[in-house]
């Protein structure tokens, strides 16, 4: 059974919705969280629908339910604030961009955090590279049983936070690091949800902030390439040099934080969006 891990720190009238990855969970976001708090923002992190408990709890959602809980969040903060801003991590990053998608007059800036629409990053074997297939397997009843296991580096460069991660989920404590593998069903309504974004990206009309490693274990910088060719509205990249995929928890997540807060902070500070970029 799923435990609530959501938690909203209350500041000033600027508001920023934090979004976790696929298995994992609000914990991972908390660093980021702390110093935005702590720069004057009002955070709230949102649970993903099936996250924070077993497997099959998991398994009994899909990448629909999972935007429902981030439209919830939103639409819940963004009546206790001026400027909404979304940042996700990972998977949470596409279901920012969904969200930026289906309601552009409500979401005023994104972050986008390792966003990940292929697992393509130097870690991830070459067999996994097929998840593009998952969706049709699924769909023929293969692969409801396997999943794909966590494996070194687990997205952090950081020895101490990834020992403690690593050690959390050996434990099964899936409310603190989340569940060691990712069920194949899961990966493939992750597919989905890709594919859905990645074809309606030139509907974003929100300002992007793209944050992501050079080093990325789990997504190469292609999807960050993605990004900058087919958003119709301004992105701004922070390349981090020192991290793996989990910029939210390793190494230089305060500058993650910090960079978010400035790219947050100007756009509030205006009265107009930034010129949208032609689409080409």
């Amino acid at each position: 059974m799923t435990r609530s891990l959501e938690y909203c720190w209350r500041a000033g009238r600027s508001g920023v919705l934090l979004v976790h990855g696929l298995t994992g969970t609000p914990v991972e976001m908390r660093f980021v969280a702390r110093r935005l708090h702590e720069q004057g923002f009002t955070v709230s992190a949102v649970q993903l629908a099936g996250h924070c408990g077993d497997r099959r709890d998991l398994l009994a959602t899909g990448w629909r339910d999972w935007y429902r809980s981030v439209e919830q969040a939103a639409l819940k903060l963004r009546e206790e604030v001026d400027h909404l801003f979304v940042a996700g991590l990972s998977m949470g990053a596409l279901l920012a961009l969904e969200l930026a998608i289906e309601r552009p007059d409500q979401i005023d800036g994104i972050g986008l955090y390792g966003t990940t629409f292929r697992y393509d990053g130097w870690a991830i074997p070459k067999v996994a590279r097929l998840s593009f297939l998952l969706p049709l397997a699924c769909a023929l009843g293969y692969g409801r049983d396997r999943q794909f296991m966590e494996s070194y580096p687990y997205g952090i460069k950081n020895e101490r936070i990834r020992d403690w991660i690593v050690g959390s989920m050996s434990s099964g404590d899936s409310g603190a690091a989340g569940l060691p593998g990712n069920p194949f069903p899961s990966l493939a309504q992750l597919v989905t949800l890709s594919r859905r974004v990645r074809r309606r990206l030139p509907r974003v009309r929100t300002p992007c902030l793209v944050v992501h490693s050079t080093d990325d274990d789990i997504a190469s910088l292609r999807n960050v390439g993605v990004i900058e060719r087919r958003v119709a509205a301004p992105v701004e990249k922070v390349l981090l040099e020192d991290s793996y995929h989990m910029v939210s928890v390793d190494q230089q997540r305060d500058l993650v934080a910090d960079r978010s807060a400035e790219f947050f902070s100007r756009i509030a500070a205006t009265a107009t969006r930034p010129t949208l970029r032609k689409e080409t």
